[in-house]
């Protein structure tokens, strides 16, 4: 009884320790298994079509990968930080939105003094995106936070020197570009890794009722000054045509009579040429002539009596008639 006691002990250990070897190497092939698959699935990754990924090693930077399917090196030995590149993100200044975009709330960010003392509440939209990943993720802690400080430092800095004016009315392009120039430069030079798209002022009035309603009369008064110079343009406009038509018969008359004074002149100038040659070929003639002309039509009822110089016979040129009975009063 002792013996197989024994013996069935030997057995029964034995069984018990190739079960424990089997469980350990079961074990064993599990935990591999279990490594390889992890090792898989944390060996590839998938990057956005809006983003890049920054890719470090042991915390080191190595790589900045572009959109797609890419592999790393598994169990946390490269890890991947994907950051959000193509895409437009914004900063609001005064006011709050939800995801439709509709006005939740007001912030006291808004409330600024001008350069000539007055109190405006001007609300701005601001849009960024991400240039540089890596130094988006590395340069600083929190590069939101230092674009929403460094814009709102700026925009009470040319609001500051803007007149109240300008700030509700006429001049709040400039002030955009002018919050945008300065934004832009001083981002270059911590480079932060962000890029400053635009900034808009979404809105600006006065603080109180009374002055956005003398605000607003007076952009009502400038509506209609405009109204009324567009009127004046649009008469000037139509007025112009005629005048210059005017001008052009005015012009075109004045021609005319020029060169019809011209033709009358030369035409009075080679008459008086061609009375000179015949006057020049036959002078004591042609006097006579001219004086007796003058005479007629000075005098032009009088008789004409042309004396011979021989004191017996006279004759009467001018005018005919007279002088044909003229010639028979002598005769007889």
């Amino acid at each position: 009884m002792s013996d197989g006691t024994y013996r069935w002990s030997q057995k029964t250990k034995k069984w018990k320790e190739s079960s424990s070897q089997n469980k350990g190497k079961f074990i064993l092939w599990g935990l591999v298994a279990l490594v390889v698959v992890i090792g898989l699935f944390t060996s590839f990754y998938t990057v956005d079509d809006k983003q890049q990924a920054v890719v470090t090693t042991f915390g080191k930077v190595t790589d900045i990968t572009e959109p797609g399917l890419h592999f790393k090196l598994p169990f946390g030995i490269q890890q991947v930080h994907p950051v959000d590149v193509n895409v437009y993100q914004k900063i609001e200044l005064g006011y709050t939105t939800d995801a439709s975009g509709k006005v939740v709330g007001e912030t006291g960010e808004s409330t600024m003094i001008t350069g000539d003392y007055n109190i405006v509440n001007v609300d701005f939209f601001v849009e960024y995106k991400i240039s540089d990943p890596e130094k988006y993720l590395f340069s600083s802690n929190s590069p939101e936070l230092i674009l929403k400080n460094l814009i709102q430092s700026q925009v009470r800095n040319v609001v500051g020197s803007s007149s109240v004016d300008s700030v509700l009315t006429d001049g709040k392009e400039n002030i955009q570009m002018q919050v945008k120039d300065l934004v832009t430069q001083i981002l270059q030079e911590y480079d932060i890794g962000l890029t400053l798209i635009d900034v808009r002022i979404q809105d600006a009035e006065p603080p109180t009722n009374d002055v956005i309603e003398a605000f607003k009369n007076v952009e009502t008064a400038k509506q209609s000054a405009e109204a009324v110079v567009n009127e004046a343009n649009a008469y000037k406009n139509a007025q112009i045509p005629m005048a210059d038509a005017q001008v052009d018969q005015l012009l075109q008359n004045a021609e005319y009579l020029k060169q019809k004074r011209i033709n009358e002149a030369l035409e009075q100038v080679a008459m008086f040429t061609k009375m000179y040659d015949e006057y020049a070929k036959n002078p004591d003639i042609t006097k006579s002539r001219m004086y007796f002309e003058a005479i007629s039509q000075i005098l032009p009822g009088v008789k004409l009596i042309i004396n011979t110089g021989n004191g017996e016979q006279v004759d009467m040129l001018l005018p005919v008639d007279p002088f044909v009975e003229a010639e028979t009063n002598v005769g007889g």
